[in-house]
């Protein structure tokens, strides 16, 4: 918990120790690190974010703002790697060129990162523009270490078929799993309807910040409806989780898990 806050930014438990690894956005070694430090015998690994384009991330150095600075990279990894027990990975995206990637990606190999995870776009590329599965394939052939593959895996099948174009050792999946986390199940995907209702759920018992709740629900109705619609304006309005929770007909079990809760319903 942030100094000066009551936002939660992240919680975890021990049955989660080694399955999560924490991402962050750095452009400072020694803040990396003194971040790492907090949370580094709770997950399995550290993950620094180097392939955010959003305005946020690069307006202050972090995610691909990274991409161009190749000393700071081997800065913050190498800093981590020196001082930490804990893996360390990363992410960045495609560069200029496919020569210009590998020349990156082995200069990152070099750190003594755990792994590498690329996804298939450049910066300027926009969410519609198809994954280079090809480049990152380019990647994999040229490194030891693992490569993670990241790009248009939105169903289950995705999955091997990202792999098999790729030669990657394994696959991170993104706005699939934002939009529906039932893709993970073999058996193929279950409802919107219900995954928003068992992620709403999941929120109550952990008591999850409500903008992080509210940002996922909104990219779930996006990608499948509108927030236009009288759903999404709900959910924009709504101040709490009680709030979510009686939109989505869920106000006896929030009342059965925070009985002593003072949120009260209007």
């Amino acid at each position: 918990m942030p100094a000066g806050t009551e936002n939660v930014v992240f919680r975890t438990c021990d049955q989660e120790k080694e399955r999560v690894v924490f991402q962050m956005g750095t452009s400072d070694a020694m803040r990396a690190l003194t971040a790492s430090q907090l949370v580094c015998n709770d997950v399995a690994a550290i993950d620094i974010n180097m392939g955010c384009p959003k305005s946020f991330s690069v307006s202050g150095g972090m995610g691909s703002a990274l991409l161009s600075k190749p000393e700071l990279i081997h800065d913050i990894l190498t800093t981590l790697r020196r001082n930490l027990n804990t893996p360390v990975t990363c992410k960045i995206r495609l560069l200029k060129s496919p020569h210009d990637t590998v020349e990156l990606a082995r200069r990152i190999e070099k750190t003594g990162v755990s792994a590498l995870a690329v996804h298939g776009r450049k910066v300027p590329d926009r969410p519609r523009d198809p994954a280079k599965w090809n480049e990152i394939a380019d990647v994999v052939s040229a490194l030891s270490i693992p490569v993670i593959a990241n790009g248009d895996v939105f169903e289950y099948d995705d999955f091997q078929r990202i792999k098999s174009a790729t030669g990657a050792s394994s696959v991170m999946v993104a706005r699939g799993a934002l939009w529906n986390a039932s893709i993970f199940l073999p058996e193929g995907k279950v409802s919107y309807e219900a995954v928003k209702r068992e992620y709403i759920r999941k929120c109550i018992v952990w008591d999850n910040d409500i903008k992080s709740t509210k940002h996922t629900l909104k990219e779930m109705i996006m990608h499948y409806s509108s927030l236009e619609l009288p759903e999404g304006k709900a959910v924009i309005k709504s101040e709490s989780t009680a709030d979510l929770a009686e939109l989505y007909g869920l106000k006896e079990y929030y009342q059965l898990v925070k009985p002593d809760s003072s949120y009260g319903y209007r």
